[in-house]
């Protein structure tokens, strides 16, 4: 338990007042994180959204938390402080969160309403944590006194850590409460959205309970904003005097009649440094697809690690906070001192270059996992195209011919499993195809229109006058995001059947009856209860696996109700883990740029600048979401072909970056200071010697006298 001793926390140097603030940074990253980790299933499977559309709509989202800072840093150096600016944001932020989560309750108002209640909650949430993004670890450094740099410095470690702990944490659990927690029917949004807004009002209670505590410096003026005048009124002088003045050596230098030089100077310094920031949105398009594009892979793989434990898509995320928590020190203390044993300079921008082309390393990865991946997905047809497939439910071999196609050129065996969809070209829109089934030497015809853009499956049974029926059906091929199964029933049985497996309520009729196609929960289901009007009878499904598509025949027999399950598309057989590396790559790679990045800003900016850098920083951050936004909505390729795509322009990018790197002068801040406060005493020098001669001269005047 920690113990208050004069303000301090007892046998340290450390200011009580941190541990509101980090104990605020965790339940805020929680709450932001928490709710970012459903986002994206939430766009697809409440408000029904495409693939595509979720996929830009998250990232412009994204792109909006890095584009407020911005706002935020105006607000609190210029207006309220950081103090006030944290508490009324944080007010914003825990009433969009609240809208968010009211627009996930089915039983407010219509679809609309859903979306409307989303979109104005998503845009409060962007402004509040963005707002405050600057503010709090800002705040956090401001409550140590001068002397107390190594406790600041470690608090700036223990703050990130908070950072990443709220972040692993939320990651669990809000998809275990969005997908085990079942509500209105389904899927609990509401409450995986709730609880983070729960979260954001305990770190703004919490925040407030130290009020009396902090140190609480005034506004003292955003220096942003006098950068930006100040290259306003170059650029605007330069236009003006161009022609009539002599050229100036840099272009800033136009500023000098109206701000002082050191100010220019420094503008100079962090334009060098911002010019090599050009490159670095390409890394976070690439960084910010976990939550989106990767989310969205893992839905279409295996998660059963084993011993009834099942990981949620949306869990996976958390691998990426968990790797900093551990390459972190890894590469502090054993990979960089390898490094630098092999006698090789590995300079803050040689890191972030090697940090990029891991993220495109990881990108290569994805597109390997993406097209095994997706071997056991059906593509829809194209246009002038539908898919079918053949269901022989007779008592021995068939030929079905296609007039003018060879698609089913072998003869399907009794009760066997579909060999998959086959493409049936098409005239037009649509086409009358006169269908021909030889079963025992016997021809028989069957006229069937198909659709494009459709798929279809065509179950082939005798009547009871012997005739061979034909019945096409439309089928549902679309994987489902959450890993469920689809599941229907053939009834060959002369009574209806009811089927209950699980929660979910299957009819089909009597005499080659077919059920609806029904998802359910992945898992076993044994002992499923069917029930006609004179019996009921159980029987074993066995594993209904990830992703799968199963058609299940009743045929009545005189032991009892028997069963033969098809499998009418492969399940998801690529495990989960086969993500990790590129997790571990994408991790690798952000340790190696992201906090170099920082740390190179920093070292490069004068002091009264850091804010201008840290603002530069977070906007390559939003680009880079502006950036996967266009190509989601743009590009239209497969996804395969878009990861690959990325990692190409990573690589394209971290190349330019290079050669810029090459040309870069690392630069002393402090130098300037030097320089300026040498200049600074030559001129007191030069003033002093000024009055003595002044006085000199005064003294050697002759006295005037009256007229």
């Amino acid at each position: 338990m920690l113990i208050c001793c004069a303000q301090k926390l007892c046998g340290t140097n450390y200011p009580v007042s941190i541990a509101f603030i980090v104990v605020n940074e965790f339940c805020e990253r929680f709450s932001y994180y928490g709710m970012k980790a459903v986002l994206t299933l939430y766009f697809i499977h409440y408000l029904n959204w495409d693939k595509d559309l979720s996929t830009a709509v998250y990232h412009a989202f994204s792109s909006l938390c890095y584009f407020t800072p911005l706002l935020g840093a105006l607000i609190a150096d210029s207006w309220l402080g950081k103090f006030k600016t944290i508490i009324y944001l944080s007010i914003v932020y825990v009433i969009g969160h609240v809208v968010k989560s009211v627009g996930a309750i089915p039983d407010v108002g219509d679809s609309t309403l859903h979306i409307a209640l989303s979109m104005v909650g998503l845009v409060l949430i962007a402004f509040g944590t963005g707002g405050i993004k600057p503010c709090v670890a800002a705040f956090g450094g401001d409550q140590f006194d001068e002397e107390n740099t190594e406790e600041r410095t470690k608090f700036f470690s223990i703050f990130y850590m908070s950072i990443n702990a709220g972040s692993v944490l939320s990651t669990i659990v809000t998809p275990i409460l969005r997908g085990d927690v079942k509500c209105f029917g389904g899927d609990c949004y509401a409450l995986a959205f709730g609880v983070p807004a729960a979260l954001m009002v305990i770190a703004l209670v919490v925040f407030i309970s130290g009020s009396g505590l902090y140190k609480k410096s005034p506004p003292e003026g955003n220096v942003l904003v006098r950068v930006c005048k100040c290259i306003g009124f170059a650029i605007q002088n330069r236009w003006r005097n161009s022609k009539k003045s002599p050229k100036k050596s840099h272009w800033l230098d136009w500023a000098e009649e109206k701000y002082p030089k050191r100010l220019i100077q420094e503008i100079k310094m962090v334009f060098r440094v911002l010019v090599l920031y050009i490159p670095l949105p390409m890394f976070w398009a690439l960084f910010d697809q976990q939550g989106s594009r990767w989310t969205l892979q893992a839905t279409r793989m295996n998660m059963d690690f084993g011993g009834g434990f099942i990981l949620k898509p949306d869990q996976m995320q958390m691998l990426n906070a968990l790797l900093i928590l551990v390459f972190i020190p890894i590469f502090d203390m054993g990979i960089y001192p390898l490094i630098g044993l092999c006698r090789i300079k590995l300079t803050p921008l040689r890191k972030m270059a090697v940090g990029m082309i891991l993220a495109a390393i990881a990108f290569c990865a994805a597109t390997v996992v993406e097209i095994n991946v997706i071997k056991t997905v059906v593509e829809p047809s194209p246009a002038k195209e539908s898919l079918v497939q053949v269901y022989n439910l007779m008592d021995s071999d068939v030929t079905v011919q296609f007039p003018g196609h060879t698609v089913f050129s072998d003869p399907l065996k009794p009760n066997e499993d579909p060999s998959g969809y086959t493409s049936l070209p098409l005239t037009g829109e649509s086409q009358l195809y006169t269908v021909t089934v030889i079963h025992n030497g016997a021809e028989s015809q069957c006229e069937l229109t198909f659709t494009e853009r459709t798929a279809y499956s065509l179950f082939l049974h005798t009547a009871q006058s012997g005739d061979i029926v034909c019945k096409l059906v439309n089928d549902h091929i679309t994987k489902s995001e959450t890993g469920a199964a689809y599941l229907r029933f053939i009834n060959t049985h002369t009574e209806n059947i009811n089927i209950t497996v699980g929660t979910d309520e299957f009819y089909a009729a009597a005499n080659y009856g077919i059920s609806q196609n029904i998802s359910v929960p992945r898992g076993e289901y044994n002992g499923v209860v069917c029930e006609t009007n004179s019996n009921q009878y159980h029987i074993d499904l066995g594993l209904l696996d990830f992703g799968a598509f199963y058609t299940v025949i009743l045929s009545k027999k005189s032991e009892g109700l028997t069963t033969i399950k098809m499998e009418d598309i492969q399940a998801n057989n690529i495990h989960i883990t086969w993500q990790i590396p590129q997790y571990v790559f994408l991790t690798a790679g952000e340790v190696m740029f992201s906090i170099t990045g920082l740390e190179f800003s920093y070292s490069q900016a004068p002091a009264s600048m850091k804010s201008v850098l840290q603002a530069g920083w977070l906007m390559t951050v939003a680009f880079g979401n502006v950036i996967v936004l266009i190509v989601a909505e743009g590009a239209g390729m497969e996804q395969w072909a878009e990861f690959l795509l990325f990692a190409g322009l990573l690589v394209a990018v971290s190349i330019i970056f290079s050669i810029m790197a090459y040309f870069y002068t690392y630069v002393d801040p402090d130098q300037l200071d030097k320089t300026f406060r040498e200049d600074t005493d030559d001129e007191k020098v030069k003033s002093s010697d000024s009055k003595k001669k002044e006085t000199v001269s005064l003294t050697d005047m002759p006295k005037q006298t009256k007229m």
